[in-house]
């Protein structure tokens, strides 16, 4: 019997500070659940909607990898790295903070505001050099399939981290059902629904819930509407 862990979209944390209204969910900042402190090695989802022209001033992380999924406009990223570009809606961007970085994160735009996922996991190895690494994804590969984003080695699709971890973004028809096997023996899912209403093994999904998933091989995600949604397999233990 596989284990399971739902959490709605109202069950999040949730912080409006005018320019920047972000919902948590796992704890962060001066939002703190006990029961919502980390998925496995998955340690912040933040759900961020950033204003026109606003954005985070510069500040440090370390030995954490840190993975920003547009959803909504574009991202101005400056770094300590020397790194300084624009991620826009259908990229994504990693940086493994390593033995430390700085990094600051605006919206460029001052006609539309940005909405992205930002997204921790703890890293399988600490105080490695620091890198960052940005893609365009191919929307289309997306389309009634999950098309991977993210893995453990630069040779694989996507972007890399240092952890044995896979993500994969779907947009999937209503009614259309596929199903996912794990690439690690141990590691979970964690399936954030971005929009529409899907069903991970008959659990059903609404636009921002999410579903943890482990001691389960494989899962089966069906659409009951037009749907996007993005999965994580995560390493339970490190």
């Amino acid at each position: 019997m596989n284990n399971t862990v739902l959490h709605k979209a109202n069950s999040r944390g949730h912080a409006d500070h005018g320019w920047l209204n972000a919902y948590h969910s796992f704890s962060f900042a001066s939002w703190y659940n006990p029961d919502r402190v980390q998925f496995g090695m998955l340690r912040v989802l933040n759900d961020d909607t950033v204003a026109a022209g606003m954005g985070f001033g510069t500040h440090p992380h370390d030995n954490m990898e840190i993975i920003t999924i547009p959803l909504e406009g574009d991202l101005a990223h400056k770094d300590s790295m020397g790194n300084a570009a624009t991620i826009k809606t259908g990229d994504v961007q990693v940086m493994s903070a390593g033995t430390g970085i700085q990094h600051s994160e605006f919206n460029p735009n001052h006609d539309q505001h940005t909405k992205l996922f930002q997204i921790w996991v703890f890293p399988k190895y600490r105080n490695v050099t620091p890198r960052y690494q940005q893609i365009t994804l191919d929307a289309t590969e997306q389309k009634n399939n999950f098309a991977q984003i993210l893995s453990p080695t630069a040779e694989d699709a996507g972007v890399w981290i240092y952890q044995d971890a896979w993500f994969y973004l779907a947009d999937f028809d209503a009614a259309f059902s596929k199903k996912l096997a794990l690439k690690k023996e141990g590691n979970g899912f964690y399936i954030m629904n971005i929009d529409g209403e899907i069903e991970v093994n008959g659990e059903r999904l609404e636009k921002r819930d999410a579903l943890g998933l482990w001691d389960t091989n494989e899962i089966e995600i069906k659409a009951t509407t037009n749907a996007k949604f993005l999965v994580m397999e995560i390493p339970m233990e490190q």
